[in-house]
């Protein structure tokens, strides 16, 4: 294996880097991912239960107690209930976007490596192939066909190494991006469902204080 892989060529080493940076973001956002799996309908049904029992405290341990996007929403949204309608919206959303970015976080990296190690690996095979015909050139045209079918295999080596990185890259990603695709339907979901349970429970109260020192934790 590694006879093959340094008959590649130099740039075989940066698609290995590729494949090495690639695997640790996707060992780490699959890990993370498992982390923030739940069950989200049981915790909305829990939720609810103590909200409209006026257990907003208990609600919010709850929902602090847990791990996971929806979870900070719902906390946060129930921290804040005493708010206007529009003031809760805002920060609710402001919230949302934060954890997507969390989400998100490394993936760029991994897309970014999806497309460049298949160019790595056509740029490798095309200096490959350039070098087996200056080869030829010099010999003026006299070579084996053996000696021409072994270089040009050694070339497309960095392409098939490349392609092999790209592949599960690519796959991953897209697993990925469906993971936050749900997360986000999850958030959304979630916080319109406690703004309607809130407006049942609290008229909406116009605060005409700043920040509480509670509302520091959550950074809003």
């Amino acid at each position: 294996m590694l006879e093959f892989f340094l008959k590649g060529g130099p740039l075989m080493w940066p698609i290995l880097l590729c494949s090495v940076i690639a695997i640790t973001i996707t060992l780490e956002r699959l890990y993370h991912f498992h982390r923030l799996r739940g069950n989200l309908p049981n915790l909305l049904s829990r939720v609810k239960k103590l909200l409209l029992e006026d257990k907003f405290h208990e609600a919010e341990k709850l929902c602090e107690g847990l791990p996971g996007p929806v979870a900070h929403i719902l906390a946060i949204g129930i921290h804040i209930r005493d708010r206007s309608s529009e003031e809760k919206e805002k920060v609710i959303a402001r919230a949302g976007s934060g954890e997507l970015r969390r989400l998100e976080k490394n993936l760029r990296g991994l897309g970014i490596i999806a497309h460049i190690s298949p160019l790595l690996g056509l740029l490798g095979t095309v200096t490959g192939m350039i070098r087996a015909f200056m080869k030829i050139q010099e010999l003026g045209g006299r070579v084996d066909a053996s000696v021409l079918a072994g270089g040009i295999w050694e070339a497309l080596m960095t392409t098939a190494a490349g392609l092999s990185v790209a592949i599960p890259t690519i796959v991953f990603y897209h697993y990925f991006e469906g993971k936050i695709d749900n997360f986000s339907s999850q958030m959304k979901d979630a916080a319109e469902a406690l703004m309607e349970w809130l407006r049942i429970k609290s008229p909406d109260v116009e605060r005409k204080s700043g920040q509480s020192p509670e509302d520091v934790e959550y950074g809003i």
